[in-house]
């Protein structure tokens, strides 16, 4: 199997933040190989960001109203989409212990939509930004991945995380110096930038805070996307299943994998509490108490 296979098959069989991940650097692959065709032809590449980024602009951006999603899938700096792969990475992982994988896709498309929100509404309605506003444009995943980073730390805060040089942290330190960090940052030269990533933090906290209260705000939007990632799953193949009399191992077998999936959860409840369980594994609990 080639390395193109590989990746396919890894994409196909991947879960969302596998592919959300897949995504994010495939465009920035294609942006870099058709930048470096520009510049062996000796022109400008830079219409091509002007194409996918997000303008400021109200104006500019009817013209090309795609941008409000393709922005957060778009880099160009090498650091830029390195940071924001890995931290998708890390705290997406941690995400999916304790939630869905259609949760954490809605959860970042939504994120970026709102940030792209935010970064237009500064622009266009505070006066020392309007200044420079026909001349810059966002691009990045940040806004999305911070939504996920708060709404994580806002559900479990005491999460464990080993830094670097640093040792154990706990999340909510994590998000709290993030955000901090974006509000000083916004008199500096990246305001519109800062004010993105506050618009997906804001988001992150609102969902989360909602999913804990009993109410799943992107439950029409979670099916959307779902939906749409599908296309991209491995079809399976037809089976023929005959109706006989499962043997003996069989059952065992299935027996041996519920009854490890049971000591699983009841196993997380000892770490994190029964508070931390997802849908599924409180609907494991109880199907295991109405056969007792």
């Amino acid at each position: 199997m080639g390395i193109v296979d590989e990746i396919n098959l890894s994409f196909r069989n991947g879960t969302y933040l596998t592919k959300l991940i897949y995504l994010n650097i495939a465009i920035w692959v294609v942006v870099r190989l058709v930048f470096v065709g520009y510049a062996l032809s000796g022109s400008d590449g830079s219409p091509v960001l002007g194409w996918l980024a997000l303008p400021a602009s109200f104006e500019q951006f009817i013209s090309r109203p795609w941008t409000l999603l393709t922005y957060m899938f778009l880099h160009f700096e090498l650091m830029h989409i390195l940071f924001n792969v890995l931290w998708l990475y890390w705290f997406g992982k941690i995400f999916l212990e304790y939630h869905n994988q259609q949760k954490l896709l809605s959860l970042y498309i939504i994120g970026g939509l709102l940030g792209g929100v935010a970064y237009m509404m500064a622009y266009n309605l505070i006066p020392v930004l309007q200044n420079s506003i026909f001349h810059v444009q966002l691009l990045g995943a940040s806004a999305s991945v911070i939504a996920i980073v708060i709404a994580i730390a806002v559900y479990v805060p005491n999460h464990l995380i080993h830094l670097v040089f640093i040792g154990p942290v706990k999340i909510k330190w994590i998000a709290f110096v993030s955000v901090l960090l974006y509000i000083i940052n916004l008199s500096g030269d990246n305001a519109g930038g800062n004010f993105a990533h506050l618009g997906g933090a804001v988001w992150g906290w609102i969902y989360m805070s909602q999913l804990m209260a009993g109410r799943n705000i992107t439950g029409r939007f979670d099916r959307i996307t779902d939906t749409f990632f599908s296309w991209f799953r491995p079809r399976r193949r037809l089976k023929i299943k005959y109706n006989v009399p499962n043997p003996d191992y069989d059952f065992n077998k299935r027996k041996m994998i519920q009854q490890e999936e049971i000591n699983r959860v009841l196993d997380k409840i000892g770490k994190s509490g029964y508070d931390s369980l997802t849908y599924d594994e409180r609907e494991i609990l109880f199907k295991m108490g109405q056969k007792k």
